[in-house]
């Protein structure tokens, strides 16, 4: 079992650049393919990025690509997302989140009811 904890949300004005970091505890980090979700009011949750258990292996979400960056530090145990070009669409509260993997893989994961388990969220508003 992990578990996450998001930090770095807030409430930012279009074009800014902000991180959020994601920190994991319990069994071994390196297990677990991470993605980062968001979940804005009303709509469903979407994966915006995700990133296999080495971090040789990385997915964006059309809508971010080219301006968000997810990575990861398996010695640390963090994944953290970087995005840059805030537009006013990316306000949401984004999730973190873990999918075990077989050993023998290292593979990302892109849909939702794969992934084990979820941090709590955390609010990006992006002003206009």
């Amino acid at each position: 079992q992990v578990q996450l904890v998001e930090s770095g949300g807030g409430l930012v004005q279009a074009g800014d650049s902000l991180r959020l970091s994601c920190a994991a505890s319990g069994r071994a980090f390196s297990s677990y393919a991470m993605g980062w979700f968001r979940q804005a009011p009303g709509k469903e949750r979407e994966l915006v990025a995700a990133i296999s258990r080495s971090g040789r292996s990385t997915y964006y979400a059309d809508s971010v690509k080219d301006r968000f960056a997810i990575s990861r530090d398996n010695a640390k145990n963090t994944v953290d997302l970087q995005m840059n070009g805030l537009k006013p669409e990316d306000t949401a509260v984004y999730y973190c989140a873990a999918d075990s993997i077989p050993y023998f893989s290292d593979r990302y994961s892109i849909l939702t009811d794969e992934y084990d388990y979820w941090g709590q969220g955390t609010q990006l508003t992006v002003s206009s």
